[in-house]
Parts: structure tokens; sequence; C-alpha cells
């Protein structure tokens, strides 16, 4: 059978040819893991950059209408579906309106014409919508993560499975073959045994470091979604929030 120069020079393609039916499927289940492991790995960090990047544009605009909170106009270029700060600024907006009109609609009479404010638990029940929303957010950023850490913990194994079966095999063969065939079935065996387990290990090592990489980036983002709800419901209490005056 013809095969490709750079091929035939390759120690885990000659590892896989030699290999029994049992070789091969290890063999295609650390391939499978490592497809597994740069898919995800690829597009949650392009989705955290993204998202990092949509949310720090939206919260410079947010910072230039500041003294009126409530009046930032979401355009189609701000809205998109890897945008947290927007979406927590949406949960904010939306509840603090509601609250709001609740408040004007419940107004005595005599002061139906004047503003309506916001009461320190409105404050405390728009930031526990927020702290749920922050929440929401952070579980889809970590969304597939998963994998990494399963792949961190499978590929080895996998690759100690490849190394015992391999190992099995040479003596298997040695009991049933001449010494004159014996040598190719010993290095076909070890070449299993050695192959699977590197493969193993370079499955496992990406993921590792893409996982741990990627965990202390969300957490980073997490704590920036906190701090932006903060500045949020500042800005909110100190536009709406009825200032109680005494008469001396």
């Amino acid at each position: 059978m013809y095969t490709l120069p750079f091929l035939a020079a390759n120690p885990f393609f000659e590892a896989y040819i030699q290999s029994d039916f049992m070789g091969k499927l290890i063999f295609l289940g650390l391939l499978a893991l490592s497809i597994a492991s740069w898919t995800v790995l690829f597009q949650k960090m392009i989705y955290t950059r993204k998202a990092r990047l949509q949310s720090q544009r939206f919260q410079e605009a947010f910072q230039m209408q500041k003294l009126n909170p409530l009046s930032l106009e979401i355009t189609p270029q701000t809205k998109t579906a890897t945008n947290p700060f927007l979406n927590i600024y949406q949960v904010m907006r939306k509840h603090t309106l509601d609250i709001l009109n609740k408040n004007h609609r419940f107004s005595p009479s005599d002061k139906e014409n004047q503003p309506s404010y916001l009461s320190p638990t409105d404050i405390d029940f728009v930031e526990s919508h927020l702290a749920t929303t922050i929440a929401s957010q952070t579980k889809q950023l970590e969304k597939n993560l998963y994998v990494l850490s399963t792949i961190v913990t499978l590929a080895p194994f996998l690759g100690l499975l490849g190394t015992v079966w391999g190992i099995l095999t040479t003596f298997s063969e040695l009991q049933t073959h001449v010494s004159g065939s014996a040598h190719q079935m010993v290095l076909g065996g070890l070449s299993l045994a050695l192959a699977t387990t590197v493969l193993g290990l370079i499955d496992a090592i990406p993921a590792l470091i893409g996982y741990n990489y990627l965990k202390n980036k969300i957490k980073d983002f997490q704590t920036d979604m906190e701090g932006f709800a903060n500045e949020m419901l500042s800005s909110v209490e100190l536009q709406y929030r009825q200032v109680d005056v005494k008469n001396h």
C-alpha cells in the first residue's frame, strides 16, 4: 500500500497502521478528543473576547449617559447576543421603569404630578435581579467548558489504556508466534503503547491550560459585570432615590 512520505516517517501513523482493531479504536478516540478540545477552546476564546469588546463599548456609551441612566438608546449595532453588559443594563432598565411606573400609579392624589422615586427596598429588588442576570451571563460564558475538564481527565486514561493494551498484545503475540516473527510483533505492540501515551498527554495538556485560562478570564469578567451593575445601581439611586429632608 502506497503512503505519503511524510506519513510514512510519522511514528504515530506507523503505530496506527501496525495496531490491531482495538488499538485503532483507541487512536481514533484520542483523535476525537483532540478535535473536540481544540474546537471548544477556540470557540470559547473567540466568544469571550467578543463579549469583552462588546461590553467595553457599551460601558463607554453608558458613561456618556451616566447622569440619565435610563435614557440610553439601544441601537441594532449594540444589541448583540455577545454583550453581557447590555443584557444587564436591559434588566436594570426594565425593572427600574416598572417600579417607577408602579410607584407613580399608587402615589397619593396630591402628588400625581410629582416625579416618582425609588425606595431602598426597590433598589434591593433591582439589585437581586441584576445578581441573577450576572449568574446567567456567567453560566453562558462557561457553557461547554466541561468538555475541556473532561478531556483533561479522560485523555491520559485513554492513553494509559492504549499502553496497557499494547503491552498485553505484545506478550500475547510472543506466546503464539515463533521467534523469527516475534521481533516485529514486539515493535508493533511497544509502538502502540508509547504512541497512545504521548497522544493522551498531547490532548490533556492544552485542554488543561485552556481550561484554566478561560476559567480565570471568565472569573475576571464576572467581577467586571458586578462592578458595572454596581455602577448602574449607583447612578439610578442617585437619580431616582428620594432624599429625606427633616424639618427643624
